[in-house]
């Protein structure tokens, strides 16, 4: 029997256009700071209240956006969100004063909660369900390329001394060529869809909220990983160029993914999730030892330090499109959004604790000590799993 066709040119596009917008988003992820900085003569601390306002405002979308993906056309508002999003490069470009940068990078975050809620509800749409697993891995895969480029593309301009203009112009740039790209996506005919009086689960999965607990509970020591890693290898002596833990991390995670999505499709949903969490358990403690090892060998550390990375990159990478298919699989066709939504809130809330948790715990003690926290909620995420949320979902999937 021949396989359900996945690359359309649809698919194609849209992979385009996930991979096009998040290279502008990372591109400026590392070059903000300075620009706050060296334009606005922002300190440390405004500095942080100013890259934050992005995060909590995608945040606080992305429940709502759910909910008007599943009751409106869903292309024209991912192109919507799309172009508010591309349009917001430009709107850093005139921003002359602090405040008005501020307003414009919470638009930006607004339109981020969007637009990536609503990429991955429309690749979801355009894709053979007996196929999802695996093209919802290839999707997260552009989101993973992206990331491992964007950052060190953006700090190449930046220490060549490119101007801070120039810079938001490339960003600005790859999303005009996503948005050419999200434009040329051809999405199924959805009928209207009778809404019942607005309730909790017009926003919220209720029934994804045990896996969403389970999600939360990883995505705290991702979080922190993602904000403090470089500062935590410097605490503990390690010299070496620590921008390269994302780019193994990235590996780990585009390796997974070409094989993981597969094993999803043939309905081993929670045993993909259940061998990625003892992966993520085990490279979290070997982490938080680190300060350990680096006393017995400095060599063996380093390279533990970039082994910790790709291990976990594998680990996550194998649990992302698995979790994602859950979460839909709980969900009628009419709540994909809000099932994609729930799914991406959860994880932004966990890495949100994980900032403020992680630089809490290295504040009063050590980072060390920060990830040895993480670890454990990592083994407090996998029994939990294997307790409730694994027959929570074989008793609830629709699918």
């Amino acid at each position: 029997m021949a396989k359900d066709r996945l690359i359309t040119p649809s698919y194609c596009f849209i992979l385009a256009a996930n991979f096009l917008l998040y290279f502008g988003f990372w591109l400026l992820i590392p070059v903000l700071p300075f620009y706050l900085s060296e334009f606005f003569q922002a300190g440390t601390s405004t500095i942080g209240i100013v890259l934050s306002c992005y995060t909590v405002a995608a945040l606080c979308i992305r429940p709502f956006s759910g909910y008007l993906l599943d009751t409106f056309a869903r292309k024209p508002l991912y192109l919507f969100a799309y172009f508010i999003f591309m349009m917001m490069f430009g709107g850093y470009l005139i921003a002359g004063s602090l405040t008005l940068f501020i307003i414009f990078r919470i638009i930006h975050g607004v339109s981020f909660g969007m637009v990536t809620v609503g990429g991955n509800t429309v690749v979801i749409d355009i894709m053979p369900s007996s196929r999802r697993g695996e093209g919802l891995g290839y999707y997260g895969l552009t989101n993973n390329t992206a990331m491992s480029i964007g950052p060190m593309f953006g700090l190449f301009l930046h220490d060549a001394g490119v101007s801070f203009a120039t810079i938001f112009c490339y960003a600005l740039g790859s999303c005009v060529l996503g948005f050419i790209s999200a434009s040329l996506v051809k999405t199924p005919y959805k009928p209207p869809v009778k809404r019942e009086p607005i309730s909790l689960d017009r926003f919220i999965l209720l029934k994804g909220l045990p896996a969403g607990l389970s999600l939360l509970l990883l995505s705290i020591p991702y979080g922190m990983t993602t904000n403090y890693v470089a500062m935590y290898a410097r605490q503990i002596g390690i010299n070496t160029q620590t921008g390269f833990f994302f780019t193994f991390m990235a590996i780990g995670m585009a390796i997974s993914r070409i094989f993981s999505g597969k094993l999803v499709d043939r309905g081993k949903i929670t045993q993909v999730i259940a061998a990625g969490l003892y992966l993520v358990i085990f490279s979290f403690f070997l982490l938080a030892s680190c300060v350990y090892l680096i006393q017995w060998n400095e060599a063996a550390c380093t390279i533990l330090f970039f082994g910790v990375a790709l291990l976990m990159g594998v680990g996550f990478g194998i649990m992302f499109p698995a979790f994602n298919t859950l979460f839909v699989n709980l969900a009628p066709n009419s709540q994909r959004g809000t099932a994609t939504s729930t799914y991406l809130t959860s994880w932004d809330v966990g890495i949100g604790i994980g900032m403020l948790t992680g630089g809490y715990i290295a504040e009063i003690s050590t980072f060390d000590k920060a990830y040895l926290f993480g670890a454990c909620l990592t083994v407090v995420s996998a029994i939990y799993f294997k307790i409730k949320v694994t027959p929570h979902y074989h008793k609830n999937k629709l699918r």
